[in-house]
């Protein structure tokens, strides 16, 4: 073990204990957010480059200082972690008055409810109304007090959103959105990186998904990839490119034949296992090089479902406004859902990635991922 490989391997160390803390507090700030479950694939990515840039510029480096200081790293990250998790929750009080009801219905969240409108024995908390309801003049007063003591007042969407990470979905000019159109610097910004991590993908992806063809026409008789019209980016229809996991194939026009039901007869023994690790959606990789997909977004649907959607669900085209996606945040809270009622709750998991559109929440988003393709979540 030389010297100066020590050296190189205690700064690396360094560096990467930085970025992965920097990381981890950040994803502390996202809703419904595990950060114990996040600590170890980060850890792990941030140390992978750090491998990486090692063995590519040749650098002098020591496998024990790098094997001990990941192991501690991991080890103090879950310790900090679990510490924290054995204490309460932000304390919301309720203004009463509007619609802040709803907020009752959470579970991750302490709440209580105001019964006079005074600060006096009030601890440190956090104080919640209805901004936009017609509140007696004492709760007014109230809430102006409260922010002149520089108690934090929030309205009731904002604590609602933050705690289940999904937008309601009302009138779209009161659904908080602002600004109808999505931060379009990062949405540029993001294409840029879709591009450039297909073209690196493509070396791993092409063996894998020639592993998959062969498995595919061993198990069943038929093509080995499926194409299907879908609605995409600002409305327009797209080819979708996917290995075959159904015996059955069809175009994306009847609307039954679109519905993938909970052990469907219809899917192989081989589709059945690219389904639960999401390995079928790799040819998807061909979708974004034509700009007509992203990595993250908003999953496409089959223009039979999307026209039937749009004529049961108010506001269901806007989700249109960003490209699809070959995972997105409803896919990793909800998984796959096809009934009206179901697709209305993953509707305001898309408009909350709409609206909150940030390299930060794709990187939560392709954390969480990974955990779905290993445990199979809300595959169908």
């Amino acid at each position: 073990m030389s010297q100066q490989g020590v050296i190189n391997s205690g700064f690396g160390v360094v560096v990467c204990s930085f970025i992965s803390l920097a990381i981890l507090r950040r994803l502390r700030f996202y809703p419904g957010v595990a950060v114990a479950r996040s600590i170890l694939p980060v850890v792990a990515i941030v140390f992978g480059v750090l491998v990486a840039i090692i063995a590519g510029f040749r650098f002098e480096y020591s496998n024990k200082v790098i094997g001990t200081c990941f192991a501690a790293i991991l080890g103090t990250r879950f310790a900090i972690t679990a510490v924290r998790s054995r204490a309460k929750g932000i304390l919301y009080y309720l203004v009463p008055g509007g619609r802040i009801e709803l907020l009752k219905e959470l579970r991750g969240a302490p709440v209580l409810p105001l019964v006079s409108p005074t600060l006096d024995g009030l601890p440190e908390s956090a104080i919640v109304a209805d901004l936009s309801a017609n509140l007696e003049p004492e709760w007014e007063r109230f809430l102006a007090e409260a922010a002149i003591s520089g108690c934090p007042v929030y309205h009731y969407k904002q604590v609602w959103e933050a705690e289940t990470g999904k937008v309601r979905i009302e009138h779209l000019s009161e659904n908080g959105f602002g600004a109808l159109v999505p931060n379009f610097a990062y949405q540029k910004i993001k294409r840029g990186v879709d591009l450039f991590a297909s073209l690196v993908a493509i070396p791993i992806v092409v063996p894998i998904v020639a592993l998959c063809a062969l498995a595919i026409k061993w198990d069943s008789r038929g093509p080995v990839f499926f194409r299907q019209r879908r609605l995409g980016f600002r409305g327009k229809e797209f080819l979708v490119l996917k290995l075959r996991t159904m015996i059955e194939g069809h175009a994306g026009d009847n609307r039954n034949l679109s519905i993938t039901q909970s052990d469907d007869k219809r899917i192989t023994r081989v589709g059945g296992f690219l389904r639960r690790t999401r390995l079928d959606e790799l040819p998807q990789i061909l979708n974004i090089l034509r700009g007509e997909m992203s990595w993250i977004g908003p999953r496409p649907e089959a223009v039979s479902l999307s026209q039937w959607y749009e004529g049961e669900i108010p506001f269901y085209r806007y989700r249109h406004i960003v490209r699809p996606g070959i995972t997105g945040w409803a896919q990793v809270n909800l998984g796959h859902v096809a009934e009206v009622e179901q697709v209305d709750e993953k509707l305001q998991y898309d408009f909350y990635y709409i609206k909150n559109l940030s390299y930060w929440l794709d990187i939560l988003i392709s954390l969480r991922t990974i955990g779905v393709m290993l445990s199979g979540f809300g595959s169908k």
